[in-house]
């Protein structure tokens, strides 16, 4: 059975370097095997993890939509063109949904994404998601039978309200998520008492936070994977400590 982890948040909060710190964590922890999978359109994942990729869900829906080999059926085809986006790594495999094309294809996009995981879960012990930034994804029903959510936060109010509103979201549309729980990253210094006020007045279950850590920002600006930050990082330190608490 698998276990899967999602991570999700608005934009610019990190949750794809988080994505990537988990996936670390649990190869560190001979874990596995263990499937990536990129649900943000603006696919970046990849770039956090080291590796390329080669195509997408979303290239294989766009030939689906030229042509189908004589002899076989739309749903076979689109099984063996799922099989040859993934893309193995040491350790792991990565699938990136990719970009929809044209007007109104999100939802016919997000229907093929959730195909694509009930193809693949079967075969890995652990599926980490990196979401679409905001709620969205949610609504249309690509975030579903989630074992563990982190949901990642700036320190601001404004976004601590952001990520209790995707919290009330989710209870809204009865989704199979088995536990919620906030990550407030890049904060500077101790964390001030306004936080965890605001995280109390908002029902939140706090995991952790993450503190500003200059390595991260000089891989990010270097354009190296944060995937291979070093272990002594204060960032990969303080996410390891929530890794531990919540995945077993």
């Amino acid at each position: 059975m698998s276990f899967t982890i999602a991570v999700s948040g608005k934009g610019g909060t990190g949750k794809t370097t988080l994505a990537g710190m988990i996936i670390r964590f649990l190869l560190d922890r001979g874990k596995g095997p263990i499937l990536a999978v990129d649900a943000d359109s603006n696919s970046n994942l990849n770039e956090v993890l080291g590796v390329q990729i080669r195509s997408t869900i979303g290239d294989a829906r766009e030939m689906m939509k030229k042509e189908v080999p004589v002899g076989m059926t739309k749903d076979i085809w689109f099984e063996y063109k799922v099989q040859e986006s993934l893309t193995e790594a040491k350790g792991f495999d990565l699938v990136a949904m990719g970009r929809p094309e044209g007007p109104g294809c999100y939802c016919a996009a997000n229907t093929l994404a959730r195909k694509c995981l009930d193809l693949l879960t079967g075969n890995y012990q652990y599926i980490v998601i990196d979401n679409e930034a905001g709620m969205e994804h949610f609504s249309r029903l690509t975030t579903r039978d989630v074992d563990l959510l982190f949901i990642v936060s700036d320190s601001s109010q404004r976004g601590i309200l952001t990520a209790s509103r995707i919290r009330d979201l989710i209870h809204e549309l009865d989704l199979r998520i088995v536990h919620e729980v906030l990550v407030i990253n890049r904060v500077q210094g101790e964390p001030g008492h306004e936080i965890y006020q605001e995280v109390k007045k908002q029902n939140l279950e706090l995991g952790g936070i993450l503190p500003v850590d200059e390595e991260v920002y000089r891989y990010d600006s270097e354009g190296k994977p944060t995937f291979h930050l070093p272990l002594e990082a204060k960032a990969v330190q303080a996410a390891r400590r929530i890794f531990e608490k919540y995945i077993q």
